[in-house]
């Protein structure tokens, strides 16, 4: 019955995947904390308008990948398929320009109705950072260098390497698209429909084409950083010295481009090849121009999103849950004394399973299952000596105590 399913595009986040999920997150959040960026959540809904606007009316997502519809309201609502937008709405909003500089991390949901591929869904998981308010390379070198930090906490540094291009400011981003513009026009007849309708509306946009013949003009078109100024050579060779000094490694990639206008400067990826031909796991740049073009003063931008998923799938497996502690009650008495018991250990920090039905077979069978590292035996005949069994699962071992002492006794299971 198709209604007890997934929903194309979905997965369930069981038990061990959460994990590796969870490990992800929380390796993010603790570095992205030591850089000093703070935790934020945006709804996982804005007003169409605010994507719309962002991303690009000609992009891929906004054409053909958002999941839109009109609430009861009459409202155009979109789910969020990626987080920049969102944030760059949060700081206009809230008024948060008289407070730069600002770092923000997050993590969340996001949604694109595409094909789904390993490591790619149509609900998909992102972390990310976003830095407003600084203008000078160091930014940069911080959000790239925070990335670098977290892949290598993660365990797959050797799986991910950093490619690195500059777009340059306006004046080279114009000088550019002039070039750019007269080349496509020159091979027009090869190009995609898609293509050709971004070489009239937003020819920067061709370059990110999936299409085949596409890719086959664009890999002869001439060269980005052919067109840089000095100025922008200049912040690009900041950018780069900065990394050299950290030792991040990296690799200047010309081919690497970013297709809105309102990027500039550095643009990055971090890619593998791990995972097939889905080859980024996180990317980023500078967006100096989008607080503008979203309704907000000028503010300077730079920031990376990566795919919790695409991490979680090359994280090295992960060691065991934490062991519990099983308790086993024996009689109507110790059913009762041992509900007390397990919520008192629960509170002092242990995990406790308590097995709630079958004999004490049954309920060691379990608890073997649960690969539990002790289990405390309570009888109603143990209860009249406030006493209990404690049995090492590992090796077999087995004591009496008293119930004062179990937390101690405990202790070494933890």
């Amino acid at each position: 019955m198709p209604g007890l399913q997934p929903v194309r595009g979905t997965h369930d986040l069981l038990p061990d995947d959460n994990r590796r999920h969870r490990r992800v997150i929380d390796v993010a959040r603790d570095f992205a904390g030591r850089y000093g960026f703070e935790e934020m959540t945006t709804p996982i809904f804005e007003f169409t308008e605010v994507f719309a606007r962002s991303i690009g009316e000609t992009t891929d997502i906004v054409s053909k990948e958002m999941y839109t519809f009109v609430d009861r309201g009459g409202e155009r609502i979109t789910l969020r398929p990626e987080n920049t937008a969102g944030v760059v709405r949060a700081f206009i909003s809230n008024g948060l320009q008289q407070h730069l500089p600002l770092k923000y991390f997050y993590h969340g949901p996001m949604f694109r109705y595409e094909r789904p591929q390993k490591g790619r869904q149509r609900q998909f998981h992102q972390i990310g950072v976003e830095l407003f308010g600084v203008a000078t390379p160091q930014a940069d070198v911080d959000v790239i260098a925070l990335g670098r930090d977290i892949i290598e906490a993660l365990g797959i540094g050797d799986q991910v390497a950093l490619e690195l291009n500059s777009l340059g400011d306006g004046d080279s981003r114009r000088a550019y698209r002039m070039v750019l513009v007269d080349y496509l026009k020159r091979h027009q007849d090869k190009l995609s429909k898609d293509s050709l309708d971004r070489l009239e509306r937003n020819p920067m946009r061709v370059l990110d084409s999936k299409d085949e013949g596409d890719r086959r003009v664009i890999a002869d078109a001439p060269v980005y950083s052919d067109y840089l100024n000095d100025a922008s050579r200049s912040f690009f060779g900041e950018v780069k010295s900065g990394l050299d000094g950290l030792g991040v490694a990296y690799t200047v990639n010309p081919r690497l481009v970013r297709g809105l206008d309102y990027y500039v400067h550095t643009c990055f990826e971090f890619t593998t090849t791990s995972l097939g031909a889905q080859g980024t796991v996180m990317g980023g740049g500078r967006y100096d121009g989008l607080v503008e073009l979203m309704g907000g003063s000028p503010t300077p931008g730079v920031g990376w999103g990566a795919g919790i998923e695409r991490l979680a799938m090359m994280v090295p497996a992960l060691p065991p849950a934490s062991r519990p502690i099983a308790l086993i009650p024996i009689g109507a008495v110790a059913e009762r004394r041992a509900t007390v018991i397990a919520h008192d250990l629960r509170r002092v920090g242990f995990a406790v399973e308590l097995g709630y039905v079958g004999n004490v077979g049954k309920r060691m069978k379990r608890a073997n299952k649960l690969n539990a590292r002790a289990a405390v035996l309570i009888g109603d005949n143990e209860l009249q000596r406030e006493a209990a069994t404690l049995r090492d699962l590992d090796s077999g071992e087995q004591s009496e105590i008293s119930l004062a002492a179990l937390t101690e006794r405990l202790a070494r299971f933890r």
